[in-house]
């Protein structure tokens, strides 16, 4: 990334993040009226994410706490671990469905932004237990972060569902089989890495964006722009 595009790309982050705070500041209050009312537990849930890849060699930038909305029951994972959130997943609570839908339980994370963790866009930023795994599993997983931080929304949240699938009127629907399970083996069908699979083309595709400031700034607001409808038309949501 140019140094044009890094210097505007926080100035958007900067004027972008400030705003959404200010402006939603009344829903969020709201919000957390209803996270804390109809579930046990706290209104906020914070969660160790990795951030981007700073150099050739691999090495990544200090794990950050990401801020959001709880949505599922509180200690979702104690039995369990850190597990991807599937689609139906039971341990989603009814208002945190609502909220992961519309995307709103990520309101929070605008807090990452001002504090230079996370950009408005970007790839979603994965834990760091799950990165190593999803690494094994996925060639050049890892690549979707070199040299670019972790966004809120971004090419693939506007472009997938909530967990990563690949809508029915997606452009890329007709191809699905061939990019995703291309000898057709019937084990390998449904798999989650499928979705992370998904996510890394479009990931990737947004890193390419960035290498030039004209087509950075296009892809960013357009991005920007289509988050709304994303959100309110629940299109992609799970």
């Amino acid at each position: 990334m140019n140094r044009t595009v890094k210097f505007a790309k926080r100035a958007i982050d900067i004027m972008v993040g400030s705003s959404c705070i200010l402006g939603t500041a009344p829903l969020m209050l709201g919000i957390s009226f209803l996270v804390k009312t109809t579930s046990k537990g706290p209104v906020f849930y914070k969660q160790r994410r990795a951030g981007m890849i700073r150099d050739a060699n691999g090495k990544r930038a200090a794990e950050f706490w990401v801020y959001k909305f709880r949505t599922m029951v509180n200690d979702a994972e104690k039995k369990t671990g850190a597990v991807l959130s599937q689609k139906g997943d039971p341990r989603v609570t009814k208002i945190g469905r609502l909220l992961r839908a519309t995307r709103l339980d990520e309101l929070p994370q605008f807090i990452n932004v001002l504090r230079g963790e996370m950009s408005v866009v970007g790839p979603r930023p994965e834990r760091p237990e799950l990165v190593e795994n999803l690494s094994l599993a996925i060639p050049f997983f890892e690549e979707r972060m070199r040299y670019v931080k972790p966004g809120i929304t971004g090419l693939a949240q506007i472009k997938l569902t909530y967990t990563g699938g690949l809508p029915d009127d997606s452009e890329l629907s007709t191809i699905k089989d061939t990019l995703l399970n291309p000898f057709d083996l019937e084990e390998l069908k449904g798999a989650l890495a499928d979705d992370m699979r998904m996510k890394l083309l479009y990931d990737l595709a947004y890193s390419a964006s960035l290498e030039s400031f004209t087509t950075f700034l296009k892809t960013d607001l357009d991005i920007i722009m289509k988050t709304p409808a994303v959100m309110f038309l629940s299109r992609t949501g799970q």
